[in-house]
């Protein structure tokens, strides 16, 4: 859970539950189960969409790699093996997704981001003011900054996770992380413009 001045961003949850839960719904995937892979879409559906969007900065790709990305955990879970961490397993594969569309739009010369917004309309316990405030605030850090954050705040990433999925050193991943929240903070007391 991640709480800036008393706002929180997402709801407190059990790390070790959530990856045993998330472990059983991809397992259960691969073994033909729709029901739950629709479970599997609807607890990891935001934070695909916020790893996405922080690369790509455009709501329309974000959205199609967001669903290449499901597309992607249905074809390959029943070869997954539930070691690790599942959450970084799918990001792993948003992560790969988006860079590729990152590539393809370079090379077709297309490469106009849109203004950032990576909290979906129907995040949990998130108001419209919320987001609003939080999209502003948000917009305070950096692309490396943001995506520290959100895989933090939104999939629950641990920060050793977070910096191996991101191919940074630990190190840093810990410093950007507790900058960007001290500039979250200055941003959310009006401190900063």
């Amino acid at each position: 859970m991640l709480i800036i001045s008393g706002l929180t961003v997402s709801g407190a949850h059990d790390p070790e539950e959530d990856k045993q839960t998330l472990d059983d719904l991809i397992v259960r995937t691969g073994k033909g189960d729709r029901e739950a892979f629709a479970e599997l879409y609807g607890r990891t559906r935001a934070a695909v969409y916020a790893m996405a969007l922080s690369y790509l900065k455009n709501a329309e790709d974000a959205e199609d790699t967001a669903q290449d990305t499901f597309v992607k955990v249905l074809t390959s879970s029943g070869t997954y093996v539930p070691k690790g961490t599942p959450m970084a397993w799918i990001l792993t594969i948003t992560r790969n997704l988006s860079l590729m569309r990152m590539r393809r739009r370079m090379r077709e010369g297309e490469l106009s981001p849109e203004e950032w917004d990576a909290i979906p309309e129907d995040a949990p316990r998130v108001t419209s003011e919320d987001r609003l405030i939080l999209g502003e605030a948000m917009r305070s850090l950096t692309d490396e900054e943001r995506r520290i954050v959100l895989l933090h705040a939104s999939s629950g990433l641990k920060h050793r996770e977070t910096a191996k999925l991101l191919e940074l050193p630990l190190s840093t991943v810990l410093s950007k992380y507790n900058r960007a929240i001290k500039k979250l903070q200055s941003v959310l007391k009006g401190e900063l413009v």
